[in-house]
């Protein structure tokens, strides 16, 4: 049976950009730099919250992707195509406030949802993360189907 989620990976153009957005605007701790025998970079960060946690910060090509299939995942990265997840804040405003002052690119600003209270930023690349304040109701089938019906998203 599965545990938990150990390693997660968001796409991006280039590690050093990467590194420094996550650990510097974020606040994120390297995990990992390593360099592989088949010549891929292994470079892991984590929030200091959730030390098992790993997001493996990947950039497109080999010996993963062929040329094709890297240059696919850079043009839907550039497009801001692809979503790097949620990430669970004790206080999404004051969150929102810090990494604002940081420079990260909020594309949306705190707001009440059903869940609690979210905000959207990206990365330099284009990946979009949803930044959560969760309420009890996130958890509560029947309080989230006041506001949504099965199948339907908000």
């Amino acid at each position: 049976m599965i545990t938990r989620m150990g390693v997660a990976s968001v796409f991006v153009f280039d590690y050093e950009q990467a590194k420094r957005f996550f650990v510097d605007r974020l606040g994120f701790e390297e995990r990992f730099d390593l360099q592989m025998d088949d010549g891929m970079r292994w470079l892991t960060v984590g929030p200091p919250a959730d030390p098992q946690f790993q997001l493996s910060l990947t950039v497109p090509g080999p010996p993963l992707h062929d040329e094709e299939a890297a240059a696919a995942i850079r043009g839907l990265v550039a497009q801001g195509a692809l979503s790097g997840g949620a990430w669970n804040t004790d206080d999404c405003r004051a969150t929102y406030a810090e990494y604002a002052a940081r420079g990260v690119e909020f594309l949306q600003e705190p707001h009440e949802v059903p869940y609690g209270v979210e905000a959207v930023f990206r990365d330099p690349f284009g990946n979009w993360y949803s930044l959560d304040e969760v309420s009890p109701a996130a958890f509560d089938p029947g309080a989230m189907a006041e506001h949504y019906r099965p199948g339907e998203s908000g």
